[in-house]
């Protein structure tokens, strides 16, 4: 009788006969009774970031693969299948996923052809300048092959879109087919980007669609009547077309990747993926990756995976109790400022810093349109960026940040998800952020793929317990130090701040009005734009839910 299906009184009678095992073991040896009871047990390593087993390092993958689909087998006595058994039923009661332990190397892979990749791709990633892969490349990748479904974890700016999109890619070179591979992400701009990844390796026939909010539906729709291979979409607009697009299904979907899946439930869009999960076949292929693992990423893992392996790729600079993810090359620092000299210690750490590519983060739309005039009063290239901005202007601010025609991106929390700048090199958090996450998120736009970063925290007088707070969450209490400032140096700017800041108020007025005028024109509501929704989607699609 296959165990995973017996009822509630073999469940116990499988309980029972192990605890009398180990009972047993402990009494016929005495004071060694631990050492057996930790001998009968399969022990566990890792390396590489890669959990497995000592009896799968002697096993192959194929062997592997299929004992995870049968019954576990008494290879090694009674006893320890007993307890193994005992802690797998204990596992199921928890409501726990089983996950299979994959087998690692001593050494990472430190080609991509070496990841089992076929020539076609390793070709074109070195005509992207991929010279190798990295850490989480290299762990996930194999996985991914082998046909199982993986949860990664890993540091921003780590090569996780790569680690994802190359199995599926291939997978799809094998047998080619319409609607093969969904990503989902939590921001429109996240979701164009790793759009363009797959993109770069068009060479291969690949046909892609980006399906975002805020863009007219009817060009999206005449996209899916083209059936891509590929569809990059944010929840709410994917969930339009499954909904009201004619002849769109993705029943035939062989391949899943929720990326940033711990921002994605962060923003409430728990609801949103159950239902998406609904349209989607049962017999494929998943892929979750997040820069935290928290209860609800957990929960959203037990709903959409099938005995994952974990893979996790950190540097040394490892990750806070709560599983956020810090990287050793990103240096950290608090700026004790009062309330009423923010804006002059802003402009200060601009001017010390002038000539590097910087991303300043504030908590609010207004805040955005604020400093980034004030800077441009001084002379500084700003630009902002907020979820209140029309699709084509977010896009807009990001291509100059990119090209290098502004260094100072002034950006709400949409710009911490995931978004790929290489350029940045400091992250100044004008305002401290709500939670430790949305400090990782933030401070993950710089130090990325190796290179170095720096990120500034202005804190003031209202500030200290709660950045005290975050700085426990992510395991460095009291270690991010004061950043060195000559504040009499800084004092300097501050008429010439000040005469900025009655620039900003003047020009904030005119854009308020501005605002105000476009709402009257369009009678107090949303315009339509086209789509057939009201205001471009017929519901929330990604973080502008939650920017005041």
């Amino acid at each position: 009788m296959d165990p995973h299906a017996a009822g509630p009184r073999a469940k116990k009678a499988k309980l029972d006969k192990a605890s009398r095992a180990v009972k047993a073991a402990t009494s016929e040896n005495g004071e060694n009774g631990e050492k057996v009871k930790k001998s009968t047990k399969i022990k566990t390593k890792k390396a590489n970031g890669i959990e497995y087993t000592e009896k799968m390092e002697k096993t192959d993958t194929a062997e592997t693969i299929a004992k995870s689909k049968r019954p576990i087998e008494e290879e090694e006595g009674e006893g320890e299948a007993d307890e193994t058994a005992a802690a797998e039923l204990e596992q199921e009661e928890a409501g726990e996923a089983t996950e299979e332990k994959a087998p690692a190397e001593e050494e990472l892979p430190t080609t991509f052809k070496e990841l089992g990749l076929v020539d076609v791709l390793c070709e074109i990633c070195a005509t992207l300048k991929f010279s190798k892969p990295t850490p989480i490349q290299a762990k996930a990748v194999p996985v991914a092959l082998q046909n199982r479904d993986v949860i990664g974890t890993a540091e921003t700016g780590s090569g996780k879109t790569l680690a994802f999109a190359l199995p599926i890619l291939q997978a799809l070179l094998d047998k080619p087919r319409p609607f093969f591979g969904l990503v989902m992400a939590p921001t429109r701009e996240l979701a164009v980007q790793i759009g363009q990844t797959f993109e770069a390796f068009s060479s291969i026939a690949l046909r892609c669609a980006v399906i975002v909010g805020g863009m007219d539906m009817v060009p999206q729709t005449i996209a899916l009547g083209k059936r891509p291979h590929i569809i990059v979409a944010t929840p709410g607009r994917l969930l339009d077309h499954l909904e009201s697009t004619k002849g769109f299904s993705l029943k035939s979907l062989r391949y899943l990747v929720i990326d940033e899946a711990d921002r994605l439930l962060d923003m409430d869009f728990g609801p949103t993926l159950e239902t998406i999960l609904k349209h989607l076949p049962r017999e494929r292929r998943t892929m979750l990756f997040s820069a935290t693992m928290s209860k609800k990423v957990e929960s959203l893992q037990r709903a959409s995976l099938r005995d994952p392996v974990r893979v996790t790729a950190t540097s040394p600079g490892g990750a806070g109790p709560d599983g956020q993810q810090m990287v050793s090359t990103l240096k950290q620092s608090m700026h004790l400022v009062p309330y009423p000299k923010k804006d002059t210690a802003l402009v200060y750490l601009i001017n010390e810093y002038s000539g590097r590519s910087v991303i300043v983060f504030t908590r609010t739309v207004y805040e955005t349109h604020r400093v980034a005039f004030l800077l441009r009063a001084l002379g500084f290239g700003a630009i902002p960026l907020n979820g209140k901005l029309s699709q084509s202007a977010r896009l807009a601010a990001l291509n100059k940040i990119k090209s290098g025609d502004r260094g100072i991106l002034v950006a709400t929390d949409i710009a911490a998800r995931g978004l790929d700048i290489p350029r940045i090199s400091i992250v100044i958090n004008y305002d401290v952020p709500q939670d430790s996450k949305t400090y990782v998120h933030r401070v993950g736009r710089t130090a990325r793929a190796g290179k170095s970063g720096h990120a500034i925290n202005l804190v003031t007088q209202y500030d200290v317990q709660h950045f005290l707070a975050i700085e426990k969450a992510i395991g460095m209490e009291r270690q991010i130090r004061p950043l060195p400032v000559d504040n009499e140096e800084m004092d300097v700017f501050r008429p010439r701040v000040e005469e900025a800041q009655r620039h900003a108020k003047a020009e904030m007025r005119t854009w308020q009005e501005q605002q105000a005028n476009h709402g009257r024109r369009s009678g107090g509501r949303p315009r339509n734009n086209g789509s057939g929704v009201i205001g471009g989607r017929s519901r929330d699609d990604d973080m502008d839910r939650g920017e005041l």
